[in-house]
Formats: structure tokens, C-alpha cells, sequence
């Protein structure tokens, strides 16, 4: 499949999966709604950030309003906090829940946010700018593989990437010796190619140690994730609370130089 084929393919996809997440948000129950009548994030890595706007672009709103969205990389994101980065690399930003909190998180680091829809790059900008940090979080579009290896890093970097199987045409050789020394988290998308992960592990083992962090199934995240908000309701509002809608359980890789 060309790549252009592919990509529109992984569009199509994600209108698809957007248009679900909207339909399954607006049928959430009133006793649930009511948790999510402030706009900021309540608990988790990125408590008290602010959103502008009650929409979330390729995953469920209520989650990261909540604070446990993607929970098993938590504490993955709060070591990375540690350092003192100077460029954060964010590909598909989408609203901006990673590039705006880590430009909270890290007050010396710019953010260099990448996403192809006109969308998510608007309100990736709007949430910087009510978030106070517009100036360190720059929105740009489509981040291609050469570009990526020759973006300058100036001291030390961190890449965040979750771009829907793009992934695998991201990295490559060349570009990962130019980030060899930069931190990498790297959402793979197995469901939708599954080689995905076999080969990037072995692609970022010649420069990084990695490792893996799996994903949560969602109903076993409304049986075991407590949040004060969430602890009068039944089973299945909290699975609706909780919901990511992950085709399959998925990786996180999690990269450090060698």
C-alpha cells in the first residue's frame, strides 16, 4: 500500500473513531456528567490544566478531564518530568493534553507540537494560550521522517509520539542516530499493522534501552481505578467514565540513550 493509500486510509479511520467517541460521550449518564461541569483536569500528572473547550480530538474527553487517561504511563511521564529537557518533540498533539501539560511540567522546555488535522492544531493553540504557555508550545503540521532527523535539539530532547501507525514510517535509522541521545515514548498501534512493535523495538534497541508498558482493558479500569468523583456509581458508569476504547490492548515503548 502506497503511502499516501495509507494515509488516508488511517483518516477515514480516525473520522470513523471520532464520530463513536461522540456519539458514546453524549449518552454518558447525569450522575457521571455532573463530575465534568469545571473545565480543567481534576487528577493525575497534568491536575489543574485548563480546557478551553468541553472536546477532545482521537480519544475520549471525560478520561483526561478526569485525570486517569493512559494512567499506566503516569509515572513514566512524571520521571521524564526530571529532567530538564529543552525541546519536546509532541507527534499527534491533537487538543494539546501532552504538549500543553509537559510546557506546564517543564517551564525551560518548547514544545514543538505536530498534527495533520486543522482541528486539533486550533485547539492545541487555544489550550496553550489559556493555559499560559503559547509562548513555548509551537503548532506545526505534518512532521515527515527527514525532518525529524535533522530537528535541532539543543541540549536534550524528549519525543512524544501517538500518531496512528505512522510510527513505523517515522523512524528510521538515520533519524534515531540523530536522537540517540533524546528520550523516547512511542505509542504503537499493533491492531492497525501488527509488526509495528516487533520492529521498532528492534530498530530503537541499536540506540536505546527500551521498554514496555501495556495498556489497560477498559472494563478492568472501571473495576480497579479509584477517583473520589467516581466512587458513587455502578460498574458500568464508571466503565463509561473510564473508557478509552482501545481496539486491543496496546504498548507504550519507552526509550533511554544508551
Amino acid at each position: 500500500m502506497s503511502s499516501l493509500a495509507e494515509r488516508l486510509r488511517l483518516l477515514l479511520s480516525k473520522k470513523a473513531r471520532r464520530a463513536r467517541r461522540q456519539q458514546l460521550e453524549n449518552a454518558l449518564p447525569p450522575d457521571a456528567a455532573r463530575i465534568f461541569t469545571g473545565q480543567q483536569v481534576l487528577h493525575g500528572v497534568f491536575e489543574g490544566m485548563k480546557y478551553p473547550f468541553l472536546q477532545s480530538v482521537g480519544s475520549m474527553l471525560y478520561p483526561k478531564l478526569l485525570g486517569s487517561y493512559e494512567r499506566e504511563i503516569h509515572p513514566q511521564i512524571e520521571r521524564f518530568c526530571q529532567n530538564d529537557y529543552s525541546e519536546i518533540i509532541d507527534v499527534g498533539c491533537a487538543e494539546g493534553y501532552y504538549a500543553v501539560g509537559l510546557a506546564l511540567k517543564l517551564p525551560n522546555a518548547k514544545v514543538y507540537a505536530y498534527d495533520t488535522e486543522e482541528v486539533a492544531r486550533q485547539l492545541c493553540t487555544d489550550m496553550a494560550r489559556i493555559n499560559g504557555v503559547a509562548d513555548r508550545v509551537e503548532v506545526r503540521g505534518f512532521l515527515t521522517a527527514q525532518e525529524l532527523g535533522a530537528f535541532p535539539v539543543t541540549r536534550r530532547g524528549l519525543v512524544i509520539c501517538d500518531c496512528e501507525g505512522f510510527e513505523l514510517e517515522l523512524f528510521n535509522e538515520q533519524n534515531l542516530q540523530h536522537l540517540r541521545h533524546c528520550d523516547l515514548l512511542v505509542e504503537t498501534h499493533d491492531f492497525m499493522n501488527i509488526e509495528i512493535s516487533t520492529k521498532l523495538l528492534a530498530l530503537f534497541s541499536r540506540t536505546h534501552n527500551v521498554s514496555t508498558i501495556k495498556s489497560i482493558d477498559d472494563i478492568e479500569k472501571a473495576k480497579t481505578y479509584d477517583f473520589p468523583e467516581t466512587r458513587g456509581l455502578d460498574l458500568a458508569t464508571k466503565k463509561k467514565v473510564f473508557r478509552e476504547l482501545r481496539p486491543a490492548i496496546m504498548e507504550w515503548l519507552v526509550c533511554t540513550p544508551k
